[in-house]
Parts: structure tokens; C-alpha cells; sequence
């Protein structure tokens, strides 16, 4: 029988509390390692966390395309799926893509995947309730490498890949926390020993090379490469005293976003190493929900 047909019991005994529905009371819908790319016998797939109502005819919720940050190697893609509840129970589709990592495809496989995730996520837009014109990308670390590069590239003819191009890599906004720039940088990775070399984290991604060697494949790496023309609006965070990738990172990229007067926020958060709660706590992640509400289209 239907929800309509079945006869609503009205057995009350003194003692019990009634509670009165209202249909807007909403949960999470975790769908696990849905894969949205499979060739040379390289699966990849995605996280996805659905907002979930009783009544879900014609909901659409805006997008959140999350890469996580992993040195450019292979991802931990549950690392982040308890805080992105969060998110969801806002009225949010999350999405965390798993690419191709640098032990396996060097620079741009990451970019690719990820746009090609995008576009998987437009083409299925009714069966995970999404909606297709309000996409954003978030991502930390190399994770907020790879969203800058994918964000800032959705409008040009540059590491698109051939998996359903009929659908667009456009993004309305892109969250970047504590992202690798410049992998050219002397100072830029105050911890790590083998910084630059083949076996370093950057080398890995521009396929196990030198990058002082190799300054053409690296700055093609750069998102500075990329902030011409009309470009997503960005949030930047990143910790004052991060011992993985450098603040002054993020300092070099806001300075070229404003000088070319593109649309940018930064968080410069005070005391914070690489990552952590102080990143991820429901009032950062509130900091991020604003962001995205001021730039979602109602078009």
C-alpha cells in the first residue's frame, strides 16, 4: 500500500509524547565507492553524501566536490565523510572524488579525474539530487592544488580528458585550505627533506623528475598560471605556523588574485599547523557555508 492509503493508528495512552512531522526534517544518505571512471583497469570512484528528506520528489541541493589532500599519492577518501555530515545536513550534496594518484599517472591525471567527476555528477544530477548549476570545489593540502587547477582550468581546453564531455567542468566557487602553489618554491615545504627532488611529494607529480630540472612541466602545475579571464571566486585558509606546506604559499596566490582584482577571501588562521579541527570544526566549515551561499546562482 501507498504512505496515502495506509490508516493512520491514533492509539494514545497517557504518559507518551507526540511528536508532529513537518516533512522538512532531513538526515544524511551515504552512498559509498560509486565509480565514475574505469579504464586500463583504474577504477575510480566517489564518496557521496545526499541530504535526505521523507519527501524527496524534485529536491535539489547545490554540490560540494571535495578533494582530499594525501601528498598527491593515494587518498584516504573517508578521512573527512563524519565532518561532511555536517555539510549535508546544511542542504548540500558532498562528493569526494578519488583520482589517479602521482604513483600511478603523473600531472594532469588529478586535474582530469577531477573534472571528469564533475561531469559525471551533471550527468547523474537527478539521481543524486543535485543541483547541475551550483557546483563547488573544495579541497586541502595537494587537494586544494588539484580544486584550484581544476576550478580555475573549468573554462579552458586544458586537462579535460574525453569522459562525458557533452557536460561542462564550470564551478561557481572554489574553498581551497592550506593548498600547495608553487611546487618551485625553496621555502615552500619547511619540513620536507627530499623537498624537489624525483622521490619528493612534487616530484611524484610531475612524473618522478627534478622539478628545478623540469620548470616547464612545473609551472604548468602553478594555479598562477591560471588567473586570467573570468575566473571562480576563492576562499583561502591557511595556518600561520603549518610545518608541511607554507603559509606564505597561500600569501603568494592571494597577492596575485589581487592584483588582478579577482573576487578572494582569506582566512589567515592563527597558530593553525597543517589541517586539524581548527579547520574542520562546525564553525569553520560555517565560514565555507557562507561562502558558498553568497555566490550560489538562483538563475
Amino acid at each position: 500500500m501507498t504512505y496515502e492509503e495506509m490508516i493512520e493508528d491514533e492509539t494514545f495512552i497517557d504518559g507518551m509524547q507526540t511528536r508532529i512531522i513537518s516533512d522538512q526534517e532531513m538526515d544524511t544518505m551515504y552512498i559509498p565507492d560509486v565509480e565514475y571512471m574505469n579504464s586500463d583497469e583504474i577504477r575510480r570512484v566517489l564518496q557521496i553524501l545526499v541530504p535526505r528528506k521523507r519527501m524527496m520528489e524534485n529536491e535539489k541541493y547545490p554540490l560540494i566536490v571535495y578533494v582530499q589532500g594525501s601528498a598527491w599519492h593515494k587518498q584516504n577518501v573517508y578521512q573527512h565523510v563524519g565532518q561532511f555530515n555536517y555539510l549535508c545536513k546544511q542542504g548540500f550534496v558532498v562528493a569526494i572524488v578519488q583520482y589517479r594518484e602521482s604513483d600511478l599517472a603523473p600531472f594532469p591525471a588529478q586535474i582530469e579525474d577531477t573534472k571528469t567527476a564533475i561531469r559525471f555528477l551533471k550527468k547523474h544530477h537527478e539521481e543524486y539530487f543535485v543541483d547541475e548549476q551550483n557546483v563547488f570545489l573544495f579541497g586541502d593540502s595537494s587537494g586544494g592544488h588539484v580544486a584550484l587547477v581544476s576550478g580555475l582550468t573549468a573554462k579552458l581546453p586544458l586537462f579535460n580528458g574525453n569522459l562525458y564531455s557533452e557536460y561542462s567542468n564550470e564551478v561557481r566557487a572554489i574553498i581551497d585550505f592550506y593548498g600547495v602553489v608553487d611546487i618551485t618554491m625553496e621555502d615552500g615545504f619547511p619540513t620536507t627533506e627530499n623537498h624537489q627532488q624525483p622521490d619528493s611529494p612534487e616530484g611524484y607529480l610531475i612524473g618522478r623528475k627534478n622539478v628545478l630540472e623540469h620548470l616547464d612541466i612545473a609551472r604548468q602545475t602553478n594555479p598562477m598560471a591560471y588567473l586570467d579571464g573570468n575566473i571562480p571566486p576563492i576562499l583561502i585558509a591557511h595556518g600561520t605556523k603549518d610545518r608541511l606546506v607554507a603559509f606564505k604559499q597561500s600569501v603568494k596566490l592571494y597577492k596575485a588574485l589581487k592584483g588582478k582584482n579577482k573576487d578572494v577571501v582569506f582566512y589567515r588562521m592563527k597558530g593553525a599547523d597543517h589541517g586539524g579541527p581548527m579547520f574542520f570544526c562546525e564553525d569553520m566549515l560555517e565560514e565555507v557555508i557562507k561562502f558558498i551561499k553568497k555566490n550560489i546562482s538562483n538563475a
